[in-house]
């Protein structure tokens, strides 16, 4: 699943590096440490791929009904 916006790539690529082993867990907070918890390496790597270009700097987390 691709990243809806910059904040969440940002917050993939912390959660990746500390996968990898690169960054230390306990630096991780907020969406990054539950995206470590929660998602598999490829997951992180490909929300972390994602190309910044057009993304909004962040998505509401209010869902239209």
């Amino acid at each position: 699943m691709p990243a809806k916006s910059k904040a969440q790539q940002k917050a993939a690529g912390a959660a990746l590096a500390a996968k990898r082993g690169d960054q230390k867990v306990g630096e991780l907070a907020g969406a990054s440490k539950s995206m470590y918890t929660s998602m598999s390496e490829p997951e992180l790597k490909k929300m972390a791929s994602t190309s910044r270009k057009g993304k909004p700097a962040h998505v509401s987390s209010k869902t239209s009904s």
